[in-house]
């Protein structure tokens, strides 16, 4: 039996899938790289007046490595949306960690995700030593297999001018990916992001960077 040639109705749900997806790439991706590429590009551009751009980059980028404060760690567990009150950013140093499994289309995941944001960035800003672990789900509907999946590991050391960043188990449509397979999956979409992912290493599996920050005079003056 001869099937059917799909009808413009199929290519339209799947069209229509691939825009969701990417969308969903762009929400939680941008979050993660929001927090790092500014205080990055700033020092980059810092160094290179002096050096030339290629000793920038290797001046200000650099394997990933865990903070030298992870022992000091005490950490503060959120759930889904949770908002954490914003006295949290005296502790020194902060450390937080975020489930974000529910940014999901259709239920309000996605919604409350973004409503929770705002404060945690918040204290996040206030911290001049910081350290953040969340694990990501985007999916359209709860069920569904997920748009993309990872678990990140974000901190910075304001006053030693240091940050890390690091992705692990990154999944596209339930495949094991790498920032590279995201950065391919974007570019149609979202050239911005896919260039700005693409600093953190185009290869499949775990992907991680450490930066050099900008000077921080208050940070510095704690000690």
């Amino acid at each position: 039996m001869v099937r059917p040639a799909s009808g413009p109705r199929t290519r339209h749900r799947a069209r229509t899938r691939a825009r969701f997806r990417n969308a969903a790439l762009g929400l939680a991706l941008g979050a993660v790289v929001a927090a790092f590429v500014p205080g990055a590009s700033a020092s980059a551009a810092q160094s290179s007046g002096a050096s030339g751009a290629s000793k920038a980059a290797s001046a200000t980028f650099g394997p990933f490595s865990e903070p030298s404060f992870t022992s000091e760690c005490v950490w503060h567990h959120f759930g889904e949306g949770e908002q954490p009150p914003l006295w949290m950013w005296v502790y020194d140093p902060l450390c937080v960690a975020y489930e974000k499994r529910d940014v999901t289309i259709d239920n309000g995941g996605a919604l409350r995700f973004l409503l929770a944001e705002p404060s945690r960035f918040a204290i996040a800003g206030l911290s001049c030593r910081y350290y953040q672990r969340d694990h990501w789900s985007v999916q359209m509907s709860s069920g569904d297999v997920p748009y993309v999946t990872w678990d990140g590991q974000y901190w910075w050391d304001k006053g030693a001018r240091r940050a890390g960043l690091r992705v692990t188990h990154f999944r596209i449509d339930g495949q094991p990916a790498g920032i590279g397979d995201a950065v391919t999956a974007l570019r149609p979409h979202f050239p911005e992001l896919a260039d700005a992912l693409a600093k953190f290493g185009e290869e499949s599996g775990e992907s991680g960077v450490s930066v050099t920050l900008p000077f921080s005079l208050p940070c510095s003056l704690a000690g």
